[in-house]
Formats: C-alpha cells, structure tokens, sequence
C-alpha cells in the first residue's frame, strides 16, 4: 500500500544535492516550511536556486540558508521585504545571484511547469528592464513579453494536513503558494501539522496525493 510518510524532518530531506533548484512556499509568514528549512540547513546541501515569493526575513526561513552560505541564486517577486538582512548582505557581497519575478508571474510560471505548458504571453513588464532579452509580441495593439515556465527538483510545502498518501489540505492563506509548487517539482517534500492514517476525505483535498513525494510532521508552528 502506498505510504508516503517519513521518519522525520531529516529524512525528508536528506535528497536535496548541492546544486538543486528548491522551491519554497509561503507568503509573508502564512505557509512557509519552516521545518523543512532548519532540516536543510542541518542537512548541509549547498549552491542551491531558491524559489520562493520572498528573501525571507530576520534569521529564519530563507534567511537561515542564507545566512550559512548554501544559496547560489534567489528567484522571487520580494527580495528586500522589512528585516531581509542576509539576503542584502550575499547580494551587496555578491555571493548570491537575484532573479525579479513580478508575483503573479512567478506563480504563472510555476503553474505552467506544472501543468505541462511551454510557456505564455502576458503584458506584465512590457518595456521595462525585466523583458529585456525575451521575446516580445503585439496582441491586438497591446505589448506582451514571453514567460518561460519555472520548474524546480524540489519542493518544500507546508500543509494544514496530509494523508498516507500525501493528499493534502491547507488552513486558509498557508495554501498560497504551495499547491502550485507542489506541481511543479520534481520531488515535493511536505510538513504537515497532521499526518492522517486514514485517507483525507475527497472534498478537503487540495493537491492530490501524486504530486506529493514524502510527508513529515512537524506541528510546533501554527
């Protein structure tokens, strides 16, 4: 019988490989794996490609990575939100790479890599410096720029619930980013503050169970 949970934290991510594309959820503080993130940091992988809708803030989340060296290159639509400290010291050093994303493009982006699309035309960033060097096109007198789609060799979601099978369910503005995400990598990895041994009833399923790698539990945080 298929059963998708893990020993802990660690397990979950002990995959990652230096060099990977890491996909992280949450907006603001709602949905963010902060779990998941301090196991990365224990786990040691290197060089990574963040994803994710911000640099994070303070000394935790996406900023732990980067505060210990292990980020490459962020992808995102906020870099400098209020208390992104590390992220503003690797970039002023020059020791980490930044990609500007305006948001809704970056979730378009990642729902087409998970949704099998080649990309879209969309008139945001039209004539600015972020369409330089893409194709461009005129669509009934209107400017629009070619988005590719962003794929990533993982995820790191945080669920409200998640069953053996890796349904998952999300508590209100914590599902953001994550479903799309969970599409649209390789091997999505999961927190959940519950791991049902029964199966999720079919109406609370958000992201169905195939696009779901591994489960843990990690409850401490709401």
């Amino acid at each position: 019988m298929i059963d998708k949970r893990v020993a802990d934290l660690a397990a979950a991510v002990a995959p990652i490989h230096d060099g990977a594309a890491v996909m992280i959820g949450g907006f603001g503080s709602a949905g963010i794996p902060y779990g998941l993130i301090d196991a990365l940091v224990a786990h040691g992988a290197g060089g990574l490609t963040i994803i994710s809708n911000n640099a994070g803030a303070g000394e935790e989340g996406i900023s732990a990575l980067l505060r210990e060296g292990r980020v490459a290159k962020v992808i995102c639509s906020y870099p400098r939100t209020p208390g992104s400290i590390w992220f503003e010291r690797r970039y002023e050093a020059k020791e980490v790479d930044l990609e500007i994303v305006p948001q809704g493009t970056l979730a378009e982006r990642i729902r087409a890599a998970g949704s099998g699309l080649g990309g879209f035309f969309t008139p945001t960033a039209y004539g600015t410096r972020l369409a330089e060097g893409k194709e461009t096109r005129m669509i009934d007198g209107r400017g629009y720029v070619f988005e590719q789609p962003l794929p990533a060799d993982f995820a790191l979601i945080r669920a409200e619930a998640a069953d053996r099978w890796g349904n998952l369910r999300f508590h209100a503005t914590a599902r953001n980013f994550n479903p799309v995400m969970a599409m649209a990598a390789r091997h999505t990895i999961v927190e959940a503050r519950q791991v049902l041994d029964g199966p999720m009833e079919p109406e609370a399923v958000v992201t169905p169970g195939i696009f779901v790698k591994s489960v843990a539990r990690y409850a401490v945080r709401p």
